[in-house]
């Protein structure tokens, strides 16, 4: 008997029905208090060697539609390798088509990244010996808020903060971020020993665990778009900002990067604050020096698209780089990366992938080692 099923970590689909296997009609559930919708994750069991039409019948209702053009799915039967499947957008309608070889298979909008995950490369960050582990919050359903802190807190170094995942659906961001502290944290690497010499890390893997867990896109337990929480974060309704912020007043940032996913756009690319009232000169060259010195490190990295900038003084002050850029005149970023695939750098079997992401953490640790010197404010 064909079933469907997501009642796990990160699980999101409604099954209307699933007695055709060309037939299977399928919804995505919005975010438990908020309108946002388009991440599923799901399995499909007793299908074993049966070609299945999975149709996602309100695809055309979500939020980012763009977002489907050129899209393929992901799909793994051990849910460690992911692979594209076959898929369409017609008719407002997200069309999947697969044969599968065995009886269970999950199906996802991108390699999913559990909390039991994150808890492990928590755990292991931890066990390295480099790094301090605390908990500085809880969220609104109560689950911990990691904060990791690379390097000691020695006055003189440069403060450096890198977060991931405001939007619990941008899986890639903590796909990137396990990346990035493998280099951080490896103790022969001699970069990453120059970095946690001369800079203090502080790292949050996660900062949406509660909308992680329930299988949101964009929000958390009390429907708020952390990235439009930072002029004003409350206890109540984003407590995830609000105790990294506080924290983040305690160290003082020399430099921020928020990692994210964008639906649409098949590129990697960095998001500056140039909209914000502070914007000069030195700014404009410590954000293009960190993107000209990304680009070297990594070929999957670009600079010709990306988002439309905000006029001068013109930038939304809620959203946290140009919130951090502003209020600590610091060097801020938001690196966002593909849901799709690099359209210059395309891998057709994965697609951009949870590999591909971590390399790119990886290829950041370059970035910012060659940028130490722009990253004292002038």
């Amino acid at each position: 008997m064909i079933r469907i099923s997501s009642h796990f970590d990160s699980g999101n689909i409604e099954c209307h029905d699933c007695q055709d296997p060309q037939n299977i009609r399928l919804s995505i559930r919005q975010d438990g208090a908020a309108e946002f919708l388009q991440w599923f994750h799901f399995r499909l069991s007793g299908a074993a060697n049966t070609p299945c039409r999975l149709v996602i019948e309100n695809a055309g209702e979500c939020s980012y539609v763009e977002g489907w053009n050129d899209y393929r799915a992901v799909a793994s039967y051990d849910r460690e390798n992911w692979f594209r499947v076959n898929s369409r957008f017609e008719d407002g309608k997200l069309i999947i088509d697969h044969e599968p070889e065995l009886n269970s298979i999950y199906f996802a909008y991108f390699a999913p990244y559990s909390m039991e995950r994150h808890s492990d490369l928590v755990a292991w960050a931890a066990d390295t010996g480099d790094c301090e582990v605390e908990v500085i919050g809880r969220t609104v359903d109560g689950r911990d808020m990691d904060l990791l802190t690379i390097g000691d807190e020695r006055d003189g170094k440069l403060k450096c903060w890198v977060i991931a995942r405001q939007h619990p659906g941008e899986t890639m961001a903590e796909w990137w971020m396990e990346g990035f502290l493998a280099r951080m944290l490896d103790g022969t690497d001699p970069v990453a020993r120059e970095l946690r010499d001369q800079m203090t890390f502080y790292v949050v893997p996660n900062m949406n665990p509660d909308g992680s867990f329930r299988g949101h896109l964009r929000t958390n337990a009390a429907g708020a778009n952390l990235n439009r929480e930072w002029l004003e974060p409350s206890l109540e309704r984003s407590p995830e900002v609000f105790h990294v912020l506080e924290r983040m007043k305690q160290t003082g940032v020399d430099f921020c990067l928020d990692v994210h996913g964008d639906e649409a756009l098949p590129y990697n690319f960095i998001a500056g604050a140039e909209g914000i009232p502070s914007w000069n000169e030195f700014k404009q060259q410590q954000l293009d020096h960190f993107q000209a010195e990304l680009v070297k490190a990594s070929p999957d990295f670009q600079t010709q698209f990306g988002y439309d900038k905000d006029e001068p003084g013109q930038a939304n002050m809620t959203v946290c780089t140009n919130n951090i850029a502003e209020r600590f005149d610091c060097l801020a970023m938001t690196l966002e990366m593909p849901f799709k695939d690099t359209v210059e750098t395309p891998d057709y079997e994965q697609g951009w992938s949870p590999e591909r992401c971590m390399r790119l953490g990886e290829a950041c640790v370059n970035a910012i080692y060659q940028s130490r010197s722009v990253l004292n404010k002038g």
